[in-house]
């Protein structure tokens, strides 16, 4: 087969991988050395420095000894099959970097033979690039669960990142769509991750450059399938938090699951739609309990299992907590600011630098970024609540979906009926 109708075959395979970021890793050149990149790595998306980058995301092989229900690669599946040797690969991502098509790599397999064969296949991928090409841009490798911890160990000191797939977000779920991979086969090569990069990032604080140990510098994250099996929203936020918490992990992807099966285990494939607005949703929940300082148990409970459709998590949230609001602006600290609809971490932090020197009103708010279409509602200044604003709960609610229609509208349109819309009164 020619090296591009692999190619062809194996990007295409690799499209189902969200797991495709990373950030905070400054990689400096060195002399006569290849791809260096300064906090760069996602695949068409923007780099911490505000760079669009790209990196070449690819499989080792589609040639899979597992039969996983949810997989387009699954053994059972009637597709084109191909595997790049480690030679090919390595050469192909070195002319896509002198043509400046990419900025690094992004490598993932399925399972070819067994997980020890398929990682020694990427180690020696890797080891090409890193070694006899001298390359230093950004790799992000899938470790393989089942591999033998040395091979994964191995695959950590040549890669920036690494992630290990959790696949599904119950052991139940995973015996049964899944019976090849086990949960503690998942969970071994995370902790020894987790150690490793703890180990490393100690180790490059303590050593010179040239003798300390890099492993992962990055970190480590993982994907987990959304709407293909039964468990509520409560039940992968509490997964999600407790990941971040005992391993953790720099991000956890959420993937809608895509109808590529017609195992009766799954959603039929007719008349099913992908739930890209629930996927949505537990991206916004993500983000408060890693930056926002929420917890999964104040987002959901036993009475409320899974996300309004209609509105955020914040917002939510907050309508549920009425007896915390409206916040005084002027007085309230950083914690609560951010709890406030409307209010980021960016805003959040210029209200307090700006009420030192003097006291915030709602005009002052608006150049600072604050979204007062949503925080008018939770927020006085001076003791006084936007002018002319008259609130009763049920108009809250009706203004703050409204606000989101927009948006819904590039996920469910159907959802745009559940509620009217309208100003709030």
């Amino acid at each position: 087969m020619e090296l591009m109708d692999k190619l062809e075959i194996l990007a295409d395979a690799a499209k189902y991988d969200a797991a495709c970021t990373s950030s905070g890793l400054d990689k400096k050149s060195a002399k006569a050395r290849l791809g260096s990149s300064m906090m760069a790595g996602c695949c068409h998306t923007f780099s911490a420095d505000g760079r669009c980058v790209t990196l070449l995301k690819v499989l080792l092989t589609n040639c899979c000894v597992y039969d996983c229900q949810y997989c387009v690669n699954r053994r059972s599946n009637d597709t084109r099959r191909a595997a790049f040797t480690p030679e090919e690969l390595a050469e192909l991502t070195i002319q896509f970097f002198r043509r400046n098509y990419i900025e690094g790599l992004f490598l993932s397999s399925a399972v070819l033979r067994n997980p020890d064969y398929t990682t020694e296949l990427m180690i020696r991928a890797l080891s090409l690039l890193r070694e006899t090409y001298g390359f230093k841009g950004y790799i992000h490798a899938k470790a393989i669960p089942g591999a033998d911890p040395l091979l994964t160990w191995r695959l950590g000191l040549l890669a920036d990142r690494l992630s290990v797939n959790i696949e599904l977000p119950s052991s139940q779920s995973l015996g049964l769509l899944a019976p090849d991979k086990k949960k503690d086969a998942i969970l071994k090569p995370m902790a020894l991750i987790r150690d490793g990069s703890a180990e490393s990032r100690k180790s490059i604080r303590q050593l010179p450059a040239k003798q300390a140990l890099h492993f992962a510098p990055a970190g480590q994250s993982t994907q987990m399938i959304i709407g293909a099996t039964p468990e509520n929203d409560r039940h992968i936020l509490h997964l999600t938090q407790n990941l971040y918490q005992k391993y953790k992990l720099k991000r956890v992807f959420y993937s809608a699951y895509m109808p590529v099966s017609n195992s009766t285990l799954l959603p039929a494939p007719e008349g099913f739609k992908p739930p890209l607005l629930r996927e949505h949703r537990l991206y916004q929940a993500d983000w408060l309990l890693r930056f926002y300082g929420f917890d999964a148990g104040e987002l959901l409970d036993e009475q409320n299992p899974n996300f309004d459709p209609n509105l955020d998590p914040k917002c939510c949230w907050a309508l549920r907590h009425m007896e915390q609001f409206p916040v005084e602006v002027n007085r309230a600290d950083y914690e609560m600011l951010l709890r406030v609809p409307g209010i980021g971490m960016t805003s959040a932090r210029r209200i307090l630098t700006a009420r030192r020197t003097c006291t915030l009103d709602y005009a002052a708010l608006k150049k600072l970024g604050v979204v007062l279409k949503r925080a008018q509602y939770f927020i006085t200044c001076g003791g006084r609540m936007s002018d002319g604003l008259r609130v009763r709960p049920d108009g809250v609610l009706r203004h703050l979906v409204a606000l989101e229609k927009p948006k819904l509208l590039a996920y469910e349109p159907e959802q745009l009926s559940l509620f009217d819309g309208g100003n709030a009164v």
